[in-house]
C-alpha cells in the first residue's frame, strides 16, 4: 500500500476521523443554542417524519440500544419525547415528539442544512454523490473485516 494512503486510517490524526470531529464540533456548537446534541437533534428529526421505535432510531443513528434508550431518557426529561405503547402490541414502544419537540424540529433543520452546505461547499453535485458513494464503500469493506455493520447509512 502506498504511504500516503496510511494518513486515511492512522488513528486519530486520520483524515477521516479529523472531518468526522470537525463536523461533530461544528454541528455541536451550532446546537448549543437549542439545548440538544447532534445525536438528539437527529433522533427528534426521524421521530418526526415517521413513526418510529427505539431499535429503528438506534438503526438510523448508528448506535446500540443502550446509547438509544440514554438518548430518549435525555430527551423524555427535557419534554421533547414521549414513549408509548404502540397500539395493538403492548411489548413495543412508539417513540412521539410532545408539543414542544414538534415546535423545535423547524428550528433544528436549517442547522443540519447550513452545516452540510458547509462542509460541500465548493463540491459538485456529481463529487457529492460520488463522495457518498465511497464512503458507503469503505463501511461495507469495514463490515467484512469484522467492524461494525452499517448500512444503509
Amino acid at each position: 500500500m502506498d504511504p500516503r494512503h496510511l494518513r486515511l486510517v492512522l488513528g486519530g490524526g486520520s483524515l477521516v476521523s479529523q472531518v468526522g470531529r470537525d463536523l461533530r464540533a461544528a454541528t455541536e456548537a451550532r446546537l448549543a443554542s437549542f439545548d440538544v446534541t447532534a445525536q438528539q437533534a437527529a433522533v427528534l428529526l426521524h421521530a418526526a417524519r415517521h413513526e418510529s421505535s427505539p431499535n429503528q432510531l438506534a438503526a438510523q443513528l448508528g448506535t446500540d440500544t443502550a446509547g438509544m434508550t440514554r438518548l430518549l431518557d435525555r430527551l423524555e426529561a427535557k419534554g421533547l419525547i414521549l414513549r408509548r405503547p404502540r397500539p395493538g402490541d403492548r411489548r413495543s414502544v412508539v417513540v412521539e415528539l410532545t408539543g414542544e419537540g414538534r415546535e423545535l424540529v423547524p428550528r433544528l433543520v436549517p442547522v443540519f442544512g447550513h452545516i452540510a452546505h458547509g462542509l460541500l461547499a465548493g463540491f459538485s453535485e456529481e463529487e457529492v454523490e460520488q463522495l457518498v458513494a465511497l464512503l458507503q464503500r469503505m463501511l461495507g469493506n469495514l463490515g467484512g473485516l469484522g467492524g461494525p455493520a452499517v448500512a444503509n447509512q
